[in-house]
C-alpha cells in the first residue's frame, strides 16, 4: 500500500494511544532519552531486513519513540521503541484497522470523511475497551462482528462501525472468531456481516465458532442483524450466514430486519444493509447515518497479454498485465483486484439477434445513457423471450457482478500482473477469463478497483512459509515470494502442482532463481499427467509430513492458493490428519494457516 496520506500519518499516533497506551507509552525515567541517530540504530537491530522509512522521537516524556517500517508492498507498519533503551515494546493494536482506513483513505482521494469515520470507529472501540462491564451484566454497546475469508466482509464491517460511531452509537467492532457463541448474550444488540468460504462452510477464521453452534446459548435478551456474502454460482450460496441466522434464531435472538444477503459485492444489498441499520438501530437524536460506499472502479489500461502454457492439455493460462492509473494506491501481497468485465461482442450480437432488436437504440442503464449493445455488454443474460422495445429490455437488465483475481505482482513493480485460465462455457468464454484474456482491447481500459486481503497477507514478523497451490493460485504465493526476495528473507518451501512439466510449470525460471538464491529453500512440484499415477500437491505434502511438522516446530506458517473444489480440502484434509482440530485451530488463531481459495 502506499504511504499513509499526512492526515492520517499525523492523526495515527494519538489515536493508537488511546486504543493501547501499553504499547506506546512508557514510564517517565530521570536519564535523557536515547537521541533520534541512537533510536535509528536500535530500531535497525531490532527490525533486522526491515526497511527503515522514518524514526520520530517522543515529543513529551511519557510516550514511546515511533519506528515506521516498510513492508514489501509499498505500505507503513508502525511500532514503538522505549525511549531510553531502544528495545521494543510490544506490537500495537488496531494495525490492521490503520492499515485499511490508510487503503480506504487513498482510494476515496484523500476525503477529510473517510479519517473521521475511522477516528470515530477507533475511538468507540477506545470506550469500550476501557468501560468493561460488571460480570453479568450486558454491554451498552452494539456489538458489530466480523466472519471474512478474503476481506469483504472485515472491511464492509469496519465501514458499518464507523458510520454508526459517528452518529454518536457506542460501537464494539470485533472479529467473530474471537467470540464463542455465548458471550453474544452478553450483548443486548449486535450486526453480524459473514461470508461463507467453500461449500457452505464458515471463513477459516470462525471455524471454532461455527463448531459450537452446536451447543446451546441463551440469547432470548439479544437482537440483531445479519448481513451474509456470498457468491450465487455455488450452490450453498450465503451457506454459513443461513446456518448462524437459523442458530441465532433457535436460541431466542430476535432479528431486527430479515436477513440481508449480498451476491458478489451487490451495491443493492448493501444498500438495503444501510437502510435496515438506520431504520432499526435509534440513533441518537435521530441523526442520519453517515453515508458510505465502496470504492469506484477506474479505467486500468490493458498493456499485456503473456500465454504461460502453450500446448498444455488443459485450459488456456494468461498472463494478464494492466497498468495502475495515475495517482492510483498501492497493494500489499495476497490482495486481490476486482475486475468489472463485459460479455462477448458475439453474445450480445446473438442476444439482439434473438430479439430482433437495434444494438444502437438509445437506452436509459444504470442511470446513465447508453447503447442497447453496450447495456447488454454490462449486464447478465436478458431474461428469455423477446422485449417490446430496447428500453424495455433494458430496464430488465442485471448489471454484472465483479470478479476477483489474486495479483501476481507488487505494487513497486508499477504494474499489476494476473494469471487468468480461460474458462470454456457452451456459447464461449466465461464472462471474466473471456474479457480479459480475449476479448477487451489491448491499450484500451479495464474497470477495476483493489481490495485489501489482510487475511492472506503475510506475517507481521519473518517467518518460514510453506506456500502450497495449484494452477494459477500460484499468483498470490508469487507475489508473497517477490516480497519476501524483496525484503531478503528467505528460506520458504513451495509446493506446486499443475498437469504438466513440459507445459504448465508456470514461471519455471523465476521459481529456479529464488530456489538457488535461498529465497526458496526447497521447491516441490507434482506434475499430475507426467506419470501413470495422478500425483496431486496434498500427496506430496501427506509424504513429507514429518518435515512439515519439523517446519511447523520452527513457527512456520502455511499459505494455500488455488482451487476450492479439489485441492485446498484436500490440503486441509492432510492437516487434520496431521494436527488435529486442536492443532489447526490453534495454528489459524495464531494467523499462521491462510487460504485463498476460488
Amino acid at each position: 500500500m502506499a504511504a499513509a496520506p499526512s492526515a492520517l500519518r499525523l492523526g495515527q499516533p494519538v489515536l493508537q494511544r488511546l486504543l493501547d497506551p501499553a504499547a506506546t507509552t512508557v514510564a517517565v525515567r530521570e536519564d535523557a532519552p536515547l537521541a533520534v541517530a541512537e533510536l535509528s540504530a536500535r530500531a535497525a537491530a531490532a527490525f533486522p531486513g526491515r526497511p527503515l522509512r522514518a524514526v520520530a522521537a517522543p515529543d513529551r516524556p511519557g510516550l514511546a519513540a515511533r519506528v515506521e517500517l516498510a513492508t514489501a508492498g509499498g505500505g507503513v507498519d508502525t511500532r514503538y521503541l522505549d525511549p531510553y533503551d531502544g528495545k521494543p515494546l510490544a506490537r500495537p493494536a488496531g494495525r490492521r484497522f490503520f492499515a485499511a482506513l490508510a487503503q480506504r483513505h487513498a482510494r476515496l482521494g484523500g476525503h477529510p470523511a473517510s479519517l473521521l469515520l475511522g477516528a470515530a470507529a477507533l475511538a468507540a472501540l477506545w470506550r469500550l475497551r476501557r468501560t468493561a462491564p460488571a460480570a453479568g451484566a450486558r454491554r451498552a454497546a452494539l456489538l458489530v462482528a466480523h466472519a471474512s475469508q478474503t476481506g469483504h466482509a472485515e472491511a464492509l464491517a469496519g465501514q458499518t462501525a464507523a458510520a454508526l460511531a459517528a452518529a454518536g452509537l457506542e460501537v464494539e467492532l470485533r472479529p467473530l472468531g474471537e467470540l464463542r457463541p455465548a458471550d453474544l448474550a452478553r450483548h443486548a444488540r449486535a450486526l453480524l456481516l459473514v461470508s461463507t468460504f467453500g461449500d457452505g462452510e464458515s471463513p477459516d477464521s470462525a471455524h471454532a465458532f461455527a463448531r459450537q453452534l452446536r451447543g446451546g446459548a441463551a440469547l432470548a435478551g439479544l437482537e440483531y442483524g445479519l448481513l451474509a456474502l456470498g457468491d450465487r454460482s455455488y450452490p450453498a450460496f450465503c451457506g454459513f450466514g443461513r446456518q448462524l441466522d437459523g442458530w441465532l434464531r433457535e436460541h431466542g435472538a430476535r432479528p431486527w430486519f430479515d436477513r440481508i444477503e449480498v451476491d458478489r459485492s451487490d451495491p443493492a444489498a448493501i444498500a438495503a444493509w444501510r437502510r435496515a441499520i438506520e431504520a432499526h438501530c435509534a440513533l441518537p437524536g435521530g441523526a442520519a447515518l453517515p453515508a458510505w460506499q465502496e470504492a469506484a472502479f477506474e479505467p486500468w489500461p490493458l498493456t499485456g497479454r503473456a500465454l504461460l502454457n502453450p500446448g498444455s492439455l488443459g485450459g488456456a493460462t494468461v498472463q494478464v498485465t494492466l497498468q495502475p492509473p495515475s495517482g492510483a494506491a498501492g497493494w500489499d501481497s495476497g490482495d486481490v483486484v476486482e475486475i468489472l468485465p463485459r460479455q462477448a461482442p458475439a453474445r450480445v450480437a446473438g442476444w439482439l439477434a434473438e430479439r430482433g432488436l437495434d444494438g444502437a437504440a438509445p437506452v436509459r442503464f444504470g442511470g446513465r445513457d447508453a447503447t442497447l449493445a453496450q447495456a447488454l455488454a454490462a449486464s447478465e443474460a436478458p431474461p428469455a423471450g423477446p422485449a417490446a422495445s430496447a428500453q424495455a429490455l433494458a430496464d430488465a437488465l442485471q448489471p454484472l457482478r465483479p470478479r476477483e483475481y489474486s495479483i501476481a505482482s507488487l505494487a513497486s513493480e508499477g504494474r499489476l500482473e494476473l494469471m487468468v485460465r480461460q474458462i470454456a462455457l457452451a456459447d464461449g468464454l466465461g464472462i471474466g477469463s473471456g474479457w480479459l484474456t480475449e476479448y477487451a482491447e489491448p491499450g484500451g481500459p479495464v474497470l477495476a478497483r483493489l481490495r485489501a486481503n489482510p487475511s492472506f497477507h503475510l506475517p507481521a514478523e519473518p517467518r518460514p512459509l510453506v506456500l502450497v497451490g495449484n494452477g494459477t493460485g500460484l499468483a498470490s504465493l508469487r507475489a508473497h515470494l517477490k516480497a519476501c526476495a524483496a525484503a531478503g528473507h528467505g528460506g520458504h518451501w513451495l509446493i506446486f502442482g499443475e498437469r504438466s512439466a513440459a507445459h504448465d510449470f508456470y514461471h519455471r525460471g523465476e521459481l529456479e532463481a529464488w530456489l538457488a538464491d535461498g529465497t526458496l529453500a526447497r521447491l516441490d512440484t507434482a506434475f499430475s499427467r507426467d506419470q501413470a499415477e495422478r500425483i496431486y500437491v496434498q500427496d506430496l505434502l501427506r509424504a513429507a509430513a514429518d518435515e512439515l511438522q519439523a517446519w511447523l516446530a520452527r513457527g512456520a506458517a502455511i499459505y494455500v492458493c488455488g482451487s476450492a473444489a479439489g485441492m485446498a480440502p484436500a490440503v486441509h484434509a492432510v492437516l487434520l490428519e496431521r494436527l488435529g482440530e486442536a492443532g489447526l485451530d490453534a495454528l489459524i488463531a495464531a494467523g499462521r494457516y491462510r487460504r485463498d481459495v476460488y
